[in-house]
């Protein structure tokens, strides 16, 4: 758009299509390695009912809870408590982090390991790329759809279970623009203001 540059002003009109603006911003999503984009995105229920589904886990009696990083109650691993950290407090100086030998980082016990989903555990689906969680999740459209856009907005480098704490703004801004693409609002038109710019 050509013109000078705004004055002051109180206020400004939107076209009547617009029916929302919303500001994308660039402020942390997650300040834990609980919050992974997986779990922000909403698609970590889904993939846990996946597993719970699986013919091992109904043989077990495993329900979704099992495979929940989460909770006390699942099969998180006791060393790490589901987080496949570790942390060790240093005298005056900042905690060190260090990969629970344990569960070598998967966050869940053994036995909730055995358990496999196209021959993935849930420690190893975690560690996929969101590049990679296309393809196994292909049949299955919501996880798909939100992991494709993801994908298409330049984040198919990231792993699903990396900590939120872990990501820059601008990638936590684009995590929270693809929740919004993948938002079902309809009939209205979406304005969404970016606090910064982003390729």
């Amino acid at each position: 758009l050509e013109g000078p540059d705004p004055g002051l002003h109180t206020s400004i009109r939107l076209p009547k299509a617009v029916g929302r603006a919303l500001a994308v911003d660039q402020s942390p999503i997650g300040r834990t390695s609980r919050s992974v984009p997986a779990t922000f995105l909403g698609i970590w229920d889904d993939i846990r009912k996946l597993f719970a589904s699986a013919p091992d886990s109904q043989v077990r009696g495993y329900t979704n809870a099992r495979f929940s990083f989460n909770s006390t109650v699942g099969g998180r691993c006791a060393a790490c408590s589901g987080q496949g950290v570790v942390s060790h407090e240093m005298s005056f100086l900042p905690d060190a982090v260090t990969l629970c030998e344990a569960c070598n980082g998967s966050r869940f016990d053994r036995s909730t390991l055995d358990v496999k989903y196209l021959g993935l555990s849930i420690g190893e689906v975690l560690h996929l790329t969101i590049e990679e969680a296309v393809t196994v999740f292909a049949a299955h459209t919501k996880i798909r759809d939100l992991l494709a856009t993801m994908r298409d907005l330049g984040l198919g480098y990231l792993q699903i279970g990396q900590g939120s704490h872990t990501l820059s703004g601008g990638e936590a801004q684009r995590l929270k623009l693809a929740t919004e693409l993948t938002t079902n609002v309809r009939g209205k038109n979406s304005l969404y203001v970016l606090d910064e710019p982003t390729t």
